[in-house]
């Protein structure tokens, strides 16, 4: 694991290398060659043990500098190899290239053309294996961590536009008299409303929770998302004219049939997401203490169970925690059980770091705060205490990697014997989720797929006339941005559709 550096020592850095790339284009223009000798920059956090006890956001932010400097890394490629590895194609060596001239506003601009939501992208996406895993400077180095920081310059000019209140409202078309309804305010959600309302149309989201956002308000932490950039995005679709009603639960409040027939809807879209989690089926599940890494999160971020005395959420106090899983969901499981108070956190993964397929920088920080990895272990069984129905620990088995699987990752392969207990007083399970099945289940015209997603065709459509769908329920989980690459299409589809 890498040694931490504190922000001020990377600020210096980032001065010293900025004073230096100014004299340097100050006497010729740089080469490809100069632009390879400029030194990564790397992304100031706070103090690992302070923040592992906060729910401040932990990556701090580049400054003015350290963004100028990182984006004359871009070698401007003429085949752009990076604009095919991002889901929404943002123009990212144009945007990049006006971060490296300090006209960061113009750089805002450029992205919002495809992504509406930088501020959020540029701090969840997976960028290593979308962006900058094709980026030609991560691969001259083999190692796409060490490509151009595409996301945390996209997030440093967000940041930048909105702190500065320079962000604009996107004009809109004049109206229609079209009505589009959107099911779910996740990003695949957002992204259709903005489309939808910019041609003109009055577009209404319909949200079973009581707040706006989906995944990246009950799901992403707050020190990894802070819920005010999400309410952010929100107001401005507001300014624009997307009305939201909330604590509205489609399939119950009303059905989908029902927008057409009595609500006047002319389209209407489905994006609400993979919420129903997964567990192992193995013994013990029911114990008290056995949580899914939804219910924990949206208790956590949405409820904010964390401010105790203020909320009224409870949440289960617990001393060790054993977390299941290698995704993002299990990181932020498990740094936030720190944050709930527990002195020692597990992270039990049934393969080795190089397959886990969360995002390299949340190893990184769950590491440096505290929580202890358990690789090739799996759990067979939750232990309790039978009188007082609680957990207090698990029996898990070690592994083995043998050959890859159709994933292509190797698969882990049980070692016989080697059965052992972990003693802890709760388990959250983060294996992912399925697709939320209320819809399907209430509106028979539309189709899904054997795991429960709905099939739509090419242009997001589904089999139910009227009706587009797209990100997690349709993907299953997914991330951020290519829910967002759905919404996009489905909403060229329909006001392609209600233009006819």
């Amino acid at each position: 694991m890498a040694e931490y550096i504190p922000q001020e020592k990377l600020v210096e850095i980032a001065k010293e290398e900025y004073k230096k790339l100014q004299e340097k284009l100050a006497a010729s223009p740089l080469t490809n060659k100069d632009r390879m000798a400029i030194p990564q920059m790397d992304m100031p956090s706070g103090e690992p043990k302070v923040r592992a006890r906060q729910m401040t956001e932990v990556a701090l932010g580049y400054t003015k500098e350290q963004a100028i400097v990182e984006a004359n890394r871009c070698l401007q490629c003429k085949n752009q190899p990076c604009v095919s590895g991002c889901p929404v194609n943002v123009r990212i060596p144009e945007f990049v290239a006006e971060v490296a001239k300090g006209e960061f506003k113009k750089a805002a601009d450029i992205i919002k053309t495809t992504n509406l939501l930088p501020a959020i992208c540029g701090r969840v996406c997976p960028q290593e294996k979308q962006c900058q895993g094709q980026c030609t400077v991560g691969k001259v180095y083999k190692d796409a961590t060490k490509s151009v920081s595409i996301g945390r310059l996209e997030r440093f000019v967000a940041d930048y536009e909105r702190e500065n209140n320079l962000t604009s409202v996107p004009e809109v078309a004049p109206s229609t008299g079209k009505k589009v309804a959107v099911v779910g305010s996740g990003p695949a959600g957002l992204t259709v409303a903005a489309d939808c309302r910019k041609a003109g149309h009055d577009v209404t989201v319909f949200e079973a929770f009581h707040k706006a956002g989906g995944v990246t308000v009950y799901g992403i932490p707050e020190f990894r998302l802070p819920k005010a950039i999400v309410q952010k995005e929100v107001e401005n679709l507001e300014k624009m004219g997307v009305h939201f009603e909330y604590n509205y639960l489609v399939g119950r409040t009303s059905t989908l049939e029902q927008f057409f027939t009595e609500k006047g809807f002319d389209a209407a879209f489905v994006g609400t997401g993979a919420g129903l989690p997964k567990f192992f089926g193995i013994p013990g599940e029911n114990y008290i203490g056995v949580f899914s890494a939804n219910e924990y999160l949206t208790r956590a971020n949405l409820m904010k169970a964390y401010k105790k005395g203020e909320a009224d959420t409870p949440y289960y106090e617990a001393k060790t925690v054993v977390v299941c899983g290698g995704g993002n969901v299990a990181m932020d499981a498990a740094r936030m059980a720190l944050r709930l108070g527990a002195e020692k956190v597990y992270i039990v993964y049934r393969r080795t770091r190089a397959e886990m397929p969360a995002r390299g920088e949340e190893i990184e920080h769950a590491g440096e705060e505290g929580v202890e990895f358990r690789f090739l272990e799996n759990p067979i069984e939750i232990l309790g205490d039978s009188e007082t129905g609680r957990v207090t620990g698990i029996k898990a088995l070690s592994y083995e990697l043998g050959e890859p699987d159709a994933s292509g990752r190797r698969k882990p392969v049980e070692i016989k014997g080697s059965e052992h207990e972990i003693p802890c007083d709760a388990v959250i399970v983060a294996l992912g989720n399925n697709s939320n099945p209320l819809i399907p289940a209430t509106t028979p015209e539309i189709k899904t797929d054997p795991r429960g997603h709905i099939t739509v065709d090419e242009k997001q459509e589904t089999s139910m006339t009227k009706v587009w769908a797209g990100g997690d329920i349709v993907l299953g989980a997914a991330t951020v941005i290519l829910a967002m690459g759905e919404g996009r299409k489905a909403a060229a589809s329909i006001n392609e559709y209600l233009a006819k």
